[in-house]
């Protein structure tokens, strides 16, 4: 145990009482409640749709980790998921509901201050965003909305504002990853010039646990920041530099508006177009920093920029492995670098009479002489384009025809992830611009199993996006079919067995 632990620990007042951590599905409350975690706090941690969480495996890592399901916009959700708690981490933003999402990121934070309220919670803590002088971007103006709203409760409200957290996940900072790797020039508007003072995630955790019970951060706003204060186009050239690729010439055109940037965007990266146009809107501004106070209270090393992107790629290459597709998983992304953080995805799904027993048994003889249970002209034909740009697409193969395991290969596929007689993950491997995954799935579901197949592609740049969209159509027919397959197939296998044996008949009869 680290020794910030032990100190965490050896606080009198420290009764053991959970900390709530909202939006842990999402970038900040994921690497915040891991964090807390890891410093030997308990932990309730609280998702409108916890199955996300299933394959990061954190009560299994954390006994003192307890994941509950909560909707911010459904109060009744809310109802006795604050019991007991001592703070509730308010990290829950609206950028993919809609363009006309302050009203949502009010009522979320009103429902959310009142359910702790009511339950006696001794702080809230909420992590914004860097207000500068005449802000009128609808970005900003929700996220100070927040804070705002939470200190109309009865409890006390430690808010820190920051720019640029900079760590694995962290759309401002994938936007520009995505765009640098794969661009042999940038074109952008003016604002690329624009200052922000980043700050590391792991300084921004450490504030965050800190301030939390400190007497003297209740009812205060704070600004957060790191060592540096840069423009975006200072931050590239780091970002570059550590990647291992040559710094980008940047074009600056000075009619291009943020709405057109915006609009050209999801041809360059992978982060949903809702929170890249917001952050490109959030960049007409220079943003700075005042955080001597909070320097004073919670001292620490804060890193640099540099020394912030460098800790990105090294936890990247050190994450855990996953029993299943997680987002941005280093894994599932082929461990390459280059692969976008955030993936496209298509699915499919069908219900089934079958037993989940029986279902896994047709999961498991994917490929091979099995081949893919729907439309297998359209496999073959993808087969054949590899084959001819000199992959191993042609490759038919399987150990065993009807058993799979961990590492197994399947044709081009290899089986990195799985959880026996519940779902397996299998990793892309045809010559294409970009990373995927391929994940099957048999839940119970009443009498019957609902089978999940869902398609995540990691793309490389603007082929690997291009790849992807030109495959929009096949996977709106393949995936719901294929799934209606395997439980066609699942149920005939049943009849099948159940059928009697006209041999039995005839000797029973002799």
């Amino acid at each position: 145990m680290s020794e910030e632990a032990k100190t965490v620990e050896k606080t009198p007042e420290d009764d053991r009482r959970p900390w709530l951590v909202s939006g842990v599905t999402g970038y900040m409350g994921g690497h915040l409640a891991t964090y807390l975690l890891d410093q030997g706090l308990p932990v309730r941690a609280m998702a409108r749709t916890p199955e996300k969480l299933a394959g990061r495996r954190w009560t299994e890592r954390w006994p003192n980790c307890e994941i509950v399901q909560g909707d911010v916009l459904d109060p009744e959700t809310l109802v006795g998921k604050f019991d007991g708690v001592r703070v509730a981490y308010y990290l829950i933003h609206a950028m993919c509901a809609s363009k006309n999402y302050l009203q949502l990121e009010i009522d979320g934070a009103r429902n959310f201050a009142e359910a702790a309220a009511a339950a006696g919670v001794e702080r809230l803590f909420y992590i914004g965003g860097l207000v500068p002088e005449g802000a009128e971007t609808q970005h900003i103006l929700a996220r100070k909305a927040i804070g705002d709203t939470l200190r109309e409760s009865s409890v006390p409200v430690t808010e820190v504002r920051a720019g640029i957290i900079v760590g694995p996940g962290s759309a401002a900072f994938e936007v520009m990853r995505d765009a640098l790797f794969h661009q042999p020039f940038l074109v952008s508007p003016p604002y690329v010039d624009r200052v922000s003072p980043p700050i590391a995630l792991e300084n921004m955790c450490k504030y965050a646990m800190e301030l939390a019970t400190m007497p003297e951060a209740a009812g205060e706003i704070f600004d957060a920041a790191g060592p540096d204060e840069m423009t975006y186009a200072e931050q590239m050239d780091i970002i570059a530099d550590v990647g291992g690729i040559k710094p980008r010439k940047i074009f600056r055109i000075p009619f291009l508006t943020e709405s057109m940037a915006a609009f050209f965007l999801p041809i360059v990266s992978s982060v949903p177009s809702s929170i890249s146009g917001a952050l490109i809107e959030g960049m007409r501004q220079n943003f700075t920093a005042d955080d001597a106070r909070i320097r004073e209270l919670v001292p620490q090393k804060l890193l640099t920029f540099r020394e912030a992107t460098e800790a990105v790629f090294e936890a990247e290459r050190n994450q855990p492995v996953y029993t299943r597709w997680v987002d941005g998983g280093f894994l599932f992304r082929g461990r390459n670098h280059k692969s976008a953080y955030y993936g496209k995805q298509a699915t499919g799904n069908y219900w089934t009479k079958a037993s989940p027993q029986s279902v896994w048994k047709v999961l498991c003889r994917i490929g091979g002489k099995n081949r893919y249970f729907y439309l297998n002209f359209l496999w073959t034909i993808r087969e054949w384009m590899d084959f001819l740009v000199g992959g191993s697409g042609r490759k038919h193969y399987r150990r065993d025809p009807d058993v799979l395991e961990l590492g197994d290969r399947i044709d081009s596929w290899e089986v990195i992830a799985m959880e026996p007689g519940e779902r397996f993950t299998l990793r892309f491997g045809m010559k294409a611009p970009g990373d995927g995954v391929l994940e099957f799935e048999a839940v119970p579901d009443g009498e019957g199993t609902r089978i999940h197949a869902t398609a995540t592609w990691h793309p490389a740049g603007i082929w690997g996006l291009l790849y992807w969209y030109s495959l929009y159509l096949p996977h709106l027919v393949l995936f719901n079919g294929l799934t209606r397959s395997i439980g066609l197939e699942a149920e005939r296998l049943e009849a099948e067995s159940a059928r009697p044996d006209p041999s039995s008949s005839s000797e029973s009869s002799k």
